[in-house]
């Protein structure tokens, strides 16, 4: 029988684990369900935002004559105030208790009251009390014989100039928030597949289905092809994700898709790729210590913790300070760059040499782990019965 090359035994094995993948009805639920999940958290995203910037204030008694004012003081604050006459304070009190106000505002321009059913919104507070204000200081103004209209455009002409070290990017805040779903796309991707290469090659090695496949192909061709080919799977559920997220997401309004959106994607995508062939190595490698899918856990539960730790330590360091010093240091380390680096990358805080030497870093992790995995996969994976320690896998 002719020996296949090295290349086409991985790629024979990766074609196997993506027809047999791709077709299974747990991908097409699971990416399904994920779809409608996102397109779920974007819409109502969206209607937060559209929710938060309209308010509904009614108004009796003499507070009527501010209408206007408030509406102009709530443009300036990007905020929409709708504003509704009403005939006594019970019927007004009674719409705030229903909800269909946010407040009912009485009492003389100058002393304003306002009624809520639980709290005040702070903005809208804000806008109260600068309505409030200036209808005080228009009375003194009048009193002293001055214009109102005039003395506050000589007040309105001047201003603070600011010349910043760093001016802020105006897009900072859509940065970090791509920033923070690619690290959770990321992060629950390279757990659910690096799992399930785990369950494979348990899976295999069970059955005894192993004994065969390594009868065409050596050990670390089986375990790379493996791993390509289910994170090939993953890379394809996340790009239906990412393409269809990114669509809803214009749609609704939550941002457009600029050039750092674009940039963003595309590098999750890349260290997605790294991320998986660093830790689905380790999770096949780990698999193959065992016989039983039950023993599953307590092999692949360290390196489950790596990440999970990776993952709530990185997402609040980024929400905190995504170019801070434990976030640089942190990203640079391999074990958590394919987490930490596509995000800061995301928010423009990762300097050139920076995501070059994670990516060399991680490189040669990669490489490394690929041939102790290999190693340790192919002394462990035709050894069937109790757990075998990691120290005998070794030195095989």
């Amino acid at each position: 029988m002719k020996t296949l090359s090295a290349r086409r035994a991985v790629w024979l094995v990766m074609k196997r684990e993506l027809n047999t993948r791709l077709r299974t009805r747990s991908f097409v639920v699971g990416t399904a369900v994920m779809l409608l999940v996102l397109i779920g958290v974007v819409t109502f995203q969206a209607f937060l935002a559209g929710s938060k910037s309209t308010s509904t204030v009614g108004l009796t008694g003499q507070s009527m004559g501010v209408a206007q004012q408030l509406q102009a003081a709530g443009a300036q604050t990007g905020q929409t105030i709708k504003t509704v006459a009403v005939p006594n304070a019970a019927e007004g009190r009674e719409k705030v208790d229903k909800g269909d106000f946010d407040a009912l505002v009485s009492g003389s321009a100058s002393e304003l009251k306002v009624l809520v059913k639980s709290t005040l919104d702070s903005k809208l507070r804000a806008v109260l009390d600068q309505v409030a204000r200036q209808q005080v200081l228009d009375a003194t103004l009048a009193e002293k014989g001055l214009d109102p209209a005039q003395v506050m455009r000589e007040v309105s002409a001047v201003s603070v100039g600011v010349d910043a070290i760093k001016p802020k990017d105006p897009d900072s805040d859509k940065r970090l928030v791509i920033g923070l779903v690619v690290v959770g796309l990321l992060y629950m991707s390279i757990v659910t597949y690096g799992v399930l290469v785990a369950q494979g090659v348990v899976e295999e090695k069970s059955s005894r289905v192993v004994e065969i496949l390594l009868s065409s192909v050596r050990p670390w061709q089986l375990l790379m092809g493996k791993v390509l080919g289910l994170g090939l799977v993953g890379l394809t559920q996340l790009a239906i994700l990412a393409v269809v997220g990114a669509a809803v997401a214009s749609a609704t309004g939550v941002f457009t898709l600029a050039g750092f959106a674009t940039g963003a994607l595309v590098w999750g995508l890349v260290w997605y790729l790294l991320g998986f062939l660093l830790y689905a190595t380790i999770y096949g490698a780990m698999g193959s210590l065992v016989s039983r899918q039950e023993d599953t856990q307590s092999v692949v539960g360290p390196v489950n913790m790596v990440l999970i730790i990776g993952f709530i330590v990185g997402f609040n360091l980024l929400i905190q300070s995504p170019d801070g010093t434990a976030t640089k240091v942190l990203s640079l380390v391999p074990l958590f760059s394919p987490i930490l680096m596509p995000a800061r990358i995301s928010t423009g805080a990762a300097a050139s040499w920076e995501i070059v030497a994670s990516l060399v870093l991680t490189g040669a992790l990669v490489a490394l782990l690929t041939w102790l995995g290999g190693k340790i996969y192919g002394n462990s994976v035709l050894r069937l019965g109790s757990r075998i320690k990691l120290t005998e896998a070794l030195r095989g």
